[in-house]
């Protein structure tokens, strides 16, 4: 005897009648057809370029609240979707980008960097991002590789910086 609902496919999203989806799915960026992750960061991007002045105290603030609120947000919109880890929720890349850029300068060569180094470490998922991936379930299995991912990147950068 199969479980109620086995067998029917997961609802559509309906980010338009739905404000966790409508916010998890980044403000409808990720309805993207192609690469939602990527339109996903573009739009993290455009937020990011509203907080970069803020003082490095609010910056933090903001994205540890992000980040809480994205564990929340996305296990609800999965939740709804009956489907773990939707590729158009972002709301985990907009966190992820964030962190990158977290103490970095705001300026656009090192937010193109930070932009391009996030996108590879979300995307190719190395060792230990790939093992959250995997392994971790809900909302906060849907923002941790996506958030450590972003503290690979926000190192990488802070190497970068010192470099130069």
């Amino acid at each position: 005897m199969s479980a109620p609902g086995e067998g029917v496919p997961p609802p559509a999203p309906r980010p338009w009648r739905s404000l966790s989806q409508f916010i998890a799915f980044g403000f409808c960026s990720g309805l993207s057809p192609r690469a939602p992750g990527t339109a996903g960061t573009l739009v993290a991007v455009g937020i990011y370029l509203l907080l970069a002045h803020w003082p490095l105290w609010a910056y933090s603030v903001f994205v540890l609240l992000a980040s809480l609120f994205g564990i929340w947000i996305c296990g609800v919109a999965s939740r709804e979707l009956r489907q773990h880890d939707h590729p158009g929720i972002v709301w985990d890349e907009f966190a992820g980008f964030w962190l990158t850029m977290w103490a970095v300068p705001a300026e656009w060569v090192w937010i193109v960097a930070g932009f391009v180094v996030f996108r590879v470490f979300d995307i190719l998922k190395p060792w230990p991002i790939s093992v959250l991936d995997r392994r971790v379930g809900g909302g906060w299995g849907i923002m941790a590789d996506d958030l450590l991912a972003g503290a690979m990147a926000c190192m990488t950068l802070h190497i970068a910086l010192w470099l130069v």
